[in-house]
C-alpha cells in the first residue's frame, strides 16, 4: 500500500493547477512586413505590461490580423515573433471600462539577416489547439520536449495512454491507427514502440489526435488516428539535426539519428538515418487453475515463471526527392528501408501442484527465438495546384514489401518433486518465414467553393498479398521428425476499393460544419494449404462523418461530431500458426476473425482554448480482443471476436500558464466499459468504470534551463475478459540549451518509484488465471541534440499523404 501511495501523492501535487479568469475587453491589430504586405504566419503573444507574464497566444491570419478577446481591465503588451523576422513589441495598451476595445495601428516587422546559420527558431504556439475535427499538440511549445523521443511526447498528449510495452490506446480504447506525416508507421506492437523511441522530438512539429477522423482518412481504427507531423524545411540551402542518446536501466540502450535536408532551385533532397540498440529484461509470472472437466473441481495449480532477456538493433533509412516542375506542379519520390534483427531467450520454470498446493512435479524450459524483420517501400507522389487558391490535385502510388524470418527453439525437461528426471526431455524447432506485399494507389482533389468552404473527393485502391509458411520439427531420441500437426502454410489476399467526399461549410461567423461520406468495398480470401481450408469475404460498408462547431463568443466554443469506424484484423492476427512460450503456454492467430465496427459520438466545450471538456459514447460490435482458452493443462491465447462494447466517457483537458515561469497541462479521462458476449462457450457480462490522469508541469528556470515533472495514474481497468489493476508512474527531467542554443542536453528519469507493474486477471468458463509482468520501466536517459541550418526562408514544401495508411498500420504484430 505504501508503494502505491507514494506515486499517487506525487501525482496529486502535479495536478494542482489554477485557472485564470478573464472578462470582456478586446485587443486587435495588424502586422505587415517591410513591403507593406502580410508577413505570413506570425505568433502574437499577449503579455502583462507589469511583469511580462504570458496570458494568451494566437497566430495571425492571411491578412496579418490578430485578436485577443475577453480581457479584463489592465495594461498589456503584444509580442510579435516569426521565422526570419525580428521580435517586435507593441506599445503599452490599456483596457478599461471606458475603453474596452482597442485596435493597434499596423506594426511593421523587420526582416533579420537571411543567413540562418546558428539561428534557433523557438515556437510560441500554444501547447494544445482544438479544431472542429482534431486536437493538435504543438511539440515545440513544450520546451522540455527537446531531446525526448516521440513515444515520450505521445505519453504526455491528452487522451493518449502508453503502457510499459509501448502499446498505445486513445481514451481507454484500443485500435489506434498511428501515422507519420499521414503515412503509416510501418510497424506494430513492440516494433512500433522501438521506432517511436528512436525518433527524436526535434523531428516533430505536431501531433494530431483524431478520435473521429474526416472521410478522407481510411475508416480503420475504432479508437481513432494519431498522426505525427514532422518538420518541413523552410530553407533554400541546407538544414538538419543530429542526436545521440544513452539510456541505462538494468541493461544499456542507445539511439542515434541524423536528419538532413537540402533545397536548391527546383530540387529538394531530404534524408533520415537512425539506429536503435536495445537490451532489456522481462519477468512474467502466471498463476492458473486446471479444473476437472467432469466434476468442475480443481485438479491442479500451475505456478509459472518466465525470465526473458531480449536484445536487438533497428536500422532505418529514408531518402526522398521533390522536383518542382513549375510553380504549380511537384513530383516526388520517397524510399524507405528498415531492418530489425533481434533475439531473445526465456528460462521458464513451471511448478505443478495439487488442489492443496502440494508440489507434484515441475518442468524447466529453455525457449530461444531469433527474428529478422525487413521492410522496403517506395512512394511516388504528384501534386498540382490551380489558379484558384486552395484548389489542388494529388496522387500517390505505394509499393511495400515486408519480410520476417523467425526461428524458434524450445527444450523441456520434466522432474518429480525431489528433482529426479520424470519423463524424457523433448525439443521443438520452429521456422516461420513470412512475406507481405502491399500495392496501393490514391487520388485526391480539393476544390474551394467560396469563402472558407471546401469540397474534397478522392479514390483509393489497395491489394495485399501475404504468404506465411510455418514448419515445426521435433527431436525425439536424437532424431528429427517433422511435426505435421503444427506445420501449415497460410496465404491471404485482400483488395479494398474506397471512394469519399467531404464538405466543409461555414454557415456564419458562429456556425461551421464538416460533412463526409466514405464507401469501402473489401474482398478477401484466406487459404490453409496443409488442411485445404479456405474462407472468402466480400462486403461493402458506408462510413459517414459529421462535425458541427458553434462559437458562442471568444471564450466559449461548442462542437459535436459523429463517425462510424472499422477495425480490420492485423495481418499477423489472421495467421493461424501456434507459437510457444513454454510447454503449457501457446499463442496463435485466428483466420476466422471478422472486422469490428463502431459508432462514435462526441460533444465538446472549449473555454478560452485552455479547458476542453468532452463527453463521448461508443458502441462497438464483434470486438477483437485476446482471449484465453484452456484445453487440459495447456492454455492458448489468441484474438477472437468476443463481444459488444458500450463505452460512456468524460474527458477534461486543462492547459494554461500558471506564472511567467510555470506552465501546467492536465488531462483526465473517465470512462465506463461494458462488455457483453460469448467467449469460448462462456457467457460474459463485465463492466467497470476507470480513469486515467496525466499531468505535465513545466518550469523555466532560466533562458536556457528548463525542468519538468510528469506523471500518470490509471485506475483498475476492464478490457474484454481481462481486468487490470491500477498502476501509476512519475518521471522528471531537466534540459539545457548549449552552443549558442544550437544544441540541447537533456537528463531524465522515468518511473522513479518503479511502480509500473502490470497485474492482470481473467475468470470465465474453465479459465481462472492471474499474471504479473515486470520490465525495465525505471531508466535514466542522457541525450544531446544539435541543429544546423544555412540558407534563406522560402515557402515550405507540401507533400501528399501516401496511399497505404491502413495497410501498413496492420503489419508487424
Amino acid at each position: 500500500m505504501k508503494k502505491r501511495l507514494i506515486p499517487m501523492l506525487s501525482l496529486a501535487i502535479l495536478f494542482i493547477s489554477p485557472v485564470m479568469a478573464q472578462d470582456g475587453g478586446k485587443l486587435s491589430g495588424t502586422v505587415a512586413n517591410q513591403n507593406n504586405s502580410s508577413p505570413g504566419s506570425v505568433t502574437a503573444s499577449l503579455l502583462k505590461a507589469k511583469d511580462s507574464t504570458l496570458l494568451k497566444l494566437t497566430v495571425t491570419n492571411k491578412e496579418g490580423l490578430y485578436e485577443f478577446e475577453n480581457l479584463s481591465g489592465g495594461k498589456y503588451i503584444v509580442l510579435l515573433s516569426g521565422v526570419s523576422y525580428r521580435k517586435t513589441y507593441s506599445q503599452v495598451v490599456i483596457i478599461s471600462p471606458e475603453q474596452p476595445v482597442v485596435h493597434l495601428p499596423v506594426i511593421t516587422m523587420e526582416t533579420v539577416n537571411k543567413d540562418l546559420a546558428g539561428v534557433t527558431v523557438t515556437s510560441a504556439r500554444p501547447l494544445i489547439e482544438h479544431r472542429v475535427d482534431r486536437t493538435i499538440v504543438n511539440v515545440d511549445a513544450s520546451i522540455s520536449n527537446i531531446g525526448t523521443t516521440a513515444l515520450e511526447v505521445l505519453e504526455k498528449s491528452p487522451g493518449i495512454s502508453v503502457d510499459r510495452d509501448g502499446n498505445i490506446s486513445l481514451k481507454g480504447k484500443e485500435g489506434v491507427l498511428v501515422l507519420i506525416d499521414n503515412r503509416p508507421t510501418q510497424l506494430g506492437g513492440a516494433d512500433l514502440a522501438n521506432l517511436l523511441r528512436s525518433m527524436n522530438s526535434g523531428q516533430m512539429d505536431q501531433v494530431e489526435i483524431l478520435t473521429n477522423p474526416p472521410a478522407r482518412y481510411d475508416a480503420a481504427g475504432n479508437a481513432g488516428i494519431i498522426n505525427i507531423k514532422t518538420k518541413k524545411t523552410n530553407t533554400a540551402g541546407y538544414n538538419g539535426s543530429a542526436a545521440v542518446g544513452f539510456t541505462q536501466g538494468r541493461y544499456p540502450k542507445t539511439n542515434e539519428s541524423l536528419n538532413f535536408n537540402y533545397r536548391q532551385g527546383k530540387v529538394n533532397f531530404f534524408s533520415t538515418l537512425s539506429h536503435n540498440y536495445r537490451k532489456g529484461f522481462g519477468l512474467l509470472k502466471i498463476q492458473r487453475k486446471v479444473f476437472n472437466s467432469n466434476t468442475g473441481a480443481v485438479d491442479f495449480l500451475f505456478d509459472q515463471r518466465a525470465d526473458r532477456i531480449q536484445e536487438g538493433n533497428s536500422y532505418n533509412a529514408k531518402i526522398g526527392l521533390d522536383f518542382f516542375v513549375n510553380k504549380k506542379t511537384t513530383l516526388g519520390i520517397i524510399l524507405n528501408g528498415a531492418s530489425s534483427p533481434s533475439e531473445s531467450g526465456n528460462k521458464n520454470t513451471i511448478d505443478i501442484k495439487n488442489a492443496n498446493s502440494e508440489l507434484q512435479s515441475f518442468t524447466k524450459a529453455l525457449v530461444e527465438q531469433q527474428n529478422k524483420w525487413k521492410n522496403f517501400s517506395t512512394n511516388i507522389n504528384f501534386r498540382r495546384t490551380f489558379n484558384k487558391k486552395g484548389r489542388e490535385l494529388t496522387a500517390d502510388l505505394d509499393i511495400l514489401t515486408y519480410q520476417t524470418d523467425m526461428r524458434q527453439f524450445m527444450a523441456n525437461s520434466y522432474f518429480d518433486p525431489a528433482g529426479e528426471e520424470l519423463n524424457k526431455a523433448d525439443t521443438i524447432l520452429g521456422h516461420l518465414p513470412q512475406e507481405i506485399k502491399v500495392y496501393s494507389a490514391r487520388l485526391d482533389y480539393i476544390h474551394p467553393l467560396g469563402k472558407d468552404a471546401t469540397m474534397e473527393a478522392g479514390f483509393k485502391s489497395s491489394r495485399v498479398n501475404t504468404d506465411i509458411d510455418a514448419r515445426y520439427d521435433s527431436i525425439q531420441y536424437g532424431s528429427m521428425l517433422h511435426d505435421i500437426n503444427r506445420s501449415n502454410h497460410f496465404i491471404y489476399t485482400e483488395n479494398i476499393n474506397a471512394a469519399y467526399t467531404n464538405l466543409s461549410l461555414p454557415f456564419s461567423k458562429k456556425w461551421s460544419a464538416q460533412l463526409g461520406l466514405r464507401l469501402e468495398n473489401t474482398i478477401a480470401e484466406g487459404r490453409q494449404l496443409a488442411t485445404k481450408e479456405r474462407f472468402t469475404r466480400n462486403y461493402t460498408q458506408v462510413f459517414p462523418t459529421t462535425f458541427i462547431q458553434y462559437k458562442l463568443n471568444g471564450k466559449n466554443t461548442f462542437s459535436a461530431n459523429f463517425g462510424r469506424r472499422i477495425r480490420r484484423p492485423n495481418y499477423g492476427s489472421l495467421n493461424p500458426f501456434v507459437r510457444f512460450i513454454d510447454r503449457y503456454t501457446y499463442t496463435h492467430g485466428n483466420p476466422e476473425l471478422k472486422p469490428s465496427f463502431s459508432y462514435n459520438y462526441e460533444l465538446s466545450h472549449s473555454w478560452n482554448n485552455q479547458i476542453t471538456t468532452t463527453v463521448n459514447y461508443t458502441s462497438s460490435k464483434d470486438l477483437i480482443n485476446d482471449v484465453i482458452e484452456q484445453k487440459g493443462d495447456v492454455i492458448f491465447r489468441g484474438p477472437a471476436n468476443i463481444a459488444s462494447l458500450k463505452q460512456v466517457g468524460l474527458s477534461v483537458n486543462a492547459n494554461n500558464p500558471v506564472t511567467k515561469w510555470w506552465t501546467s497541462s492536465v488531462n483526465l479521462d473517465v470512462f465506463n466499459n461494458h462488455f457483453k458476449g460469448n467467449v469460448v462457450g462462456a457467457e460474459v457480462n463485465l463492466s467497470g468504470t476507470s480513469f486515467v490522469l496525466n499531468g505535465t508541469q513545466q518550469f523555466k528556470l532560466s533562458k536556457t534551463l528548463t525542468a519538468e515533472l510528469n506523471g500518470r495514474y490509471r485506475s483498475g481497468l476492464v478490457e474484454g475478459v481481462v481486468r487490470s489493476r491500477s498502476v501509476g508512474t512519475l518521471g522528471a527531467g531537466i534540459g539545457k540549451q548549449v552552443m549558442k542554443n544550437k544544441g540541447t542536453v537533456r537528463i531524465s528519469i522515468r518511473d522513479i518509484f518503479y511502480s509500473q507493474i502490470s497485474r492482470v486477471g481473467s475468470r470465465y468458463g474453465n479459465v481462472d488465471i492471474n499474471y504479473q509482468e515486470i520490465g525495465e520501466s525505471r531508466v535514466v536517459s542522457v541525450g544531446f541534440n544539435y541543429r544546423f541550418a544555412k540558407g534563406k526562408k522560402i515557402d515550405a514544401t507540401k507533400r501528399t499523404a501516401g496511399s497505404a495508411n491502413e495497410e501498413q498500420g496492420r503489419v508487424g504484430q
